[in-house]
């Protein structure tokens, strides 16, 4: 499973590498939402993993953009932004999950599903 996953932090992109090193046959990375759907279109994924809060463009429109140009994209926010405001906005940015920093775990189960 080829994995793309954005997120501003290296130490968090790391964090999930680590995570999901036993599930994944590919894992590419960027470190904003502005850089996302050009990853995207380089390397199609099978999955995303974005984060929300990023300086040059967030997630919500990071996922708005890519959903937009591949309208079957699976993205799933991984965030330590939680609460049913963000969500909302997650899924009507076109994320099919949203999970917590703070517990992984659901993460493992959702991309079991791939």
């Amino acid at each position: 499973m080829k994995i793309l996953i954005v997120d501003d932090s290296e130490r968090m992109r790391q964090m999930i590498r680590t995570f999901i090193a036993d599930i994944s046959t590919e894992i590419v990375e960027c470190d904003d939402g502005s850089e996302a759907l050009a990853a995207y279109r380089e390397h199609r994924p099978d999955i995303v993993l974005m984060d929300l809060k990023m300086a040059r463009m967030d997630g919500f429109a990071a996922t708005s953009q890519i959903i937009r140009y591949f309208p079957e994209t699976r993205i799933v926010i991984v965030s330590q932004w939680d609460g049913a405001q963000f969500r909302e906005a997650a899924r009507l940015a076109g994320a099919e999950a949203m999970v917590s920093k703070s517990d992984l775990l659901p993460l493992r189960g959702i991309l079991a599903t791939v």
